[in-house]
């Protein structure tokens, strides 16, 4: 018998990023209030994962980049928490909030939008001293750790302390990584006229990657251009290179070699989101071969989660954590994780719900790619599209004039637009802001000095 919420077919969401707020917004178009919605994630927003190099590099603020979940969904239930447990044989997901408390949430159907995590090796020092680049928190304490560092260093008089200070490490050529280092380089290099006192012989990036070419989505061509662009603005591209170490600060590389650095940012792959492999966790089924797609949701091509007896019927899943097949592509191929999927396998899930409710049969996810870009620093970009059946490879400034383009397009809320527009204005008529806020990770420190009568704890 199915259940009901409030007399409706209640549609439960995990996952308030691209998957979850894209569902959740379509089914309101087609159903109203027909349908009942709860969307449940640990943050109350969606972050625009694409913004996050230029949210590093001080390109964007911070806040223009999140889609807040209650603005973007009215008349949905935002549920604050993390997913403890998915036992799809009731229908029901356990949620724990902050507090610890704990909710069972019935549903008619679930869709499943939990993305992915970093990917942590057991390498010595990574998780005590390595920052990620997943979340707006990240980006920005990055930002905030390099401008902070060249204030720093342009004050010391200690030219090991200087050195470390001004060396910076990404681990992770892929399309995240290589787009991080290349765009807060460019930063460092714009705020350097600033700092009479540094020169740009004196900054280190240092990108790391095990595989033998980066952006690994380009052409081979591509991929070549984009490694002269970054070896020619002096970022020491290390291929086929593995971190060993990075105890202390220490940063040791399978090449041999070995130099302290103040930041560490972690890009080499992520995973599904950990709750789905957990036996004890959840009952829906996952790939178990290793491989790009271990623990991921086996889906079928109308997005419903196949189980071991056939599919189940009201579960759904898409983005990150779904391994869906990518009928535009041939057979045995699979939808690559990125954004530009995630979106539309929401609109699909959620028109299927829609003709589930309805009685109506459903439809396969089918997409074309639309191609690859992305940002290398201001006025610098490159790109491959699919044009007609063609390849166009484009670079330079059109190649990032498109992404810029494209993800202003992409990003949800008008308000959000304009406002990433507006500060880019900004920053052609007055540059980019040079002030890192290290502090803010820990507001209360100059109020604990002011009760400790100026003593530092």
């Amino acid at each position: 018998m199915t259940t009901t919420f409030g007399g409706k077919p209640h549609v439960l969401i995990l996952g308030g990023g691209s998957v979850g707020l894209t569902t959740a917004s379509e089914l309101r178009k087609s159903l109203g209030a027909e349908v009942a919605i709860t969307v449940v994630d640990p943050r109350p927003y969606m972050t625009y994962a694409p913004f996050l190099p230029e949210v590093g590099a001080a390109s964007i603020d911070p806040r223009n980049v999140l889609a807040p979940l209650r603005k973007m969904l009215p008349g949905a239930k935002i549920v604050t928490g993390g997913v403890s447990a998915i036992r799809s044989a009731d229908k029901t997901v356990v949620v724990t909030t902050e507090e610890d408390e704990t909710l069972e949430i019935s549903y008619d159907y679930l869709v499943v939008g939990l993305g992915a995590v970093p990917r942590l090796l057991p390498i010595p020092g990574l998780a005590e001293n390595a920052i990620g680049f997943k979340w707006v928190e990240e980006a920005t304490a990055v930002r905030d750790r390099i401008l902070a560092n060249l204030a720093e260093a342009a004050t010391t008089k200690d030219p090991k302390v200087r050195k470390r200070l001004l060396t910076f490490t990404f681990i992770g050529g892929g399309f995240a990584g290589g787009e991080a280092v290349a765009e807060t380089e460019d930063m460092v290099r714009d705020a350097l006229r600033y700092y009479p006192d540094l020169h740009a012989s004196d900054i280190r990036f240092v990108l790391v990657d095990g595989a033998p070419f980066i952006f690994p989505e380009l052409t081979e061509e591509q991929r070549g251009y984009v490694l002269n662009q970054l070896r020619e603005r002096g970022i020491e591209v290390k291929l086929e290179t593995f971190l060993n170490s990075a105890e202390n600060g220490v940063i040791k590389t399978s090449d041999g070699d070995e130099f302290e650095t103040d930041l560490l940012v972690w890009n080499a792959g992520v995973k599904p989101n950990p709750v789905l492999s957990d036996e004890d966790a959840s009952d829906l089924p996952v790939v178990t071969e290793r491989g790009p797609l271990m623990g991921k949701l086996q889906a079928l091509a109308d997005l419903r989660v196949n189980g071991a007896d056939g599919p189940l019927d009201d579960v759904f899943a898409g983005g990150d954590c779904a391994a869906v097949p990518d009928l535009a592509s041939g057979e045995g191929k699979f939808c690559p994780p990125n954004a530009q999927h995630a979106v539309r396998q929401a609109k699909r899930i959620a028109d299927n719900i829609a003709r589930s409710v309805q009685g109506r049969p459903l439809v396969d996810y089918y997409h074309q790619n639309l191609g690859v870009m992305a940002t290398l620093g201001m006025y610098k970009g490159v790109g491959r599209l699919n044009v007609a059946d063609k390849e166009l490879d484009i670079r330079g400034l059109p190649a990032w004039a498109m992404a810029r383009a494209y993800h202003v397009y992409a990003m949800p809320g008008v308000g959000r637009k304009a406002a990433v527009v507006a500060g880019w204005i900004t920053n052609l008529i007055g540059r980019r802001d040079i002030v890192g806020i290290p502090q803010s990770e820990t507001p209360r420190a100059a109020f604990e000095y002011a009760a400790n009568s100026g003593k530092k704890k």
